[in-house]
């Protein structure tokens, strides 16, 4: 969780998780939508996804080591540092945005600790460094100091145990690093969502496919817009080809801006005033027709949560 979310975010989302899953094997046990449920609002759903399926791995192994953790998905250098040092004390530091900011200040790094430079010396300092025992208690501690001590802004280096030894901290640059490389600008996009009922007034949702963006996540019928293409018009386009439906809308319901890692969106949403055909999974791996009241029993992408309260508050 700690990957792409602040601490003081992740925590109660990390008990509510660990609550309904408190081992590996319960992980490993429960259905996927289960999962995403829980993960709920925490973002980058790739991660629960993979979580999953290496739970779902290493249940089947006896005895779980260091090297049955090669090949699972989304266990990268990171994660494979960290847990191995944490779980088995493997000599292997654990590289993050704290630690990189503390090398780049240690070193005077002349060079973004992210480009392929930087992260060749960092790396080979923390080598050098890293303790044969208590790997893991070591790779906590930097991390920790990174995200206490050594902060982006005002660094208090009187408090640090390593301002001795610290370039930047000698030199008084410690503002100027670490070197920030320049972000790319994000684009904005739009899309459109409809809510559409039945008579019998259940809602129809529809399950996002198996990869891609916000993969196995349920939303309301609809999808990205073309650039210029108007709203409504769009808003139908998308229906038809995610589920197979023809619809007709009303005037705008709801507007949502959210922001993704690489993108921003502003999603508009219509209820459906017409609906022509049967559903059918095109643009999608499944639909459901739900009452209100069981919508919140499904995993929502964040950009949809306002489209929710707005379906509960009209039915108040």
């Amino acid at each position: 969780m700690l990957q792409q979310t602040r601490v003081d975010q992740a925590l109660p989302y990390y008990d509510r998780f660990m609550k309904r899953f408190p081992s590996l094997c319960a992980l490993a046990e429960a259905g996927l939508d289960d999962v995403l449920k829980h993960w709920e609002g925490l973002g980058y759903y790739r991660r629960a996804r993979f979580l999953h399926e290496t739970a779902k791995r290493l249940a089947e192994v006896n005895d779980p080591s260091l090297e049955h953790l090669d090949g699972c998905p989304g266990i990268g250098p990171y994660t494979r540092a960290a847990i191995g040092s944490i779980v088995w004390g493997a000599a292997l530091p654990v590289v993050d945005g704290n630690v990189n900011r503390v090398m780049a200040r240690m070193l005077a790094l002349p060079v973004a600790p992210v480009s392929t430079e930087g992260r060749r010396a960092v790396l080979e300092q923390l080598e050098k460094w890293i303790p044969a025992e208590a790997a893991g208690d070591w790779n906590q501690g930097i991390m920790e100091l990174g995200a206490t001590v050594c902060t982006p802004a005002a660094p208090k280096c009187g408090a640090c145990p390593w301002s001795a030894w610290c370039k930047a901290r000698a030199e008084g640059t410690q503002d100027r690093f670490p070197i920030v490389p320049p972000k790319p600008e994000r684009p904005h996009k739009h899309g459109a969502a409809a809510v559409i009922r039945r008579k019998d007034g259940r809602v129809l949702v529809a399950q996002r496919p198996d990869g891609g963006l916000l993969a196995n996540l349920w939303e309301f019928p609809g999808g990205l817009l073309e650039p210029g293409e108007d709203f409504s018009a769009g808003c139908a386009r998308a229906v038809e080809a995610q589920v197979g439906l023809a619809i007709e809308t009303s005037e705008e319901w709801v507007q949502v801006r959210h922001a993704f890692s690489h993108f921003s969106l502003t999603l508009h949403v219509f209820c459906a005033t017409k609906v022509i055909g049967r559903p059918r999974a095109r643009l999608c791996q499944a639909w459901k027709w739900l009452p209100e009241g069981e919508l919140r029993t499904l995993a929502f992408p964040r950009a949809h949560w306002p489209v929710l309260e707005k379906i509960e508050q009209a039915a108040k």
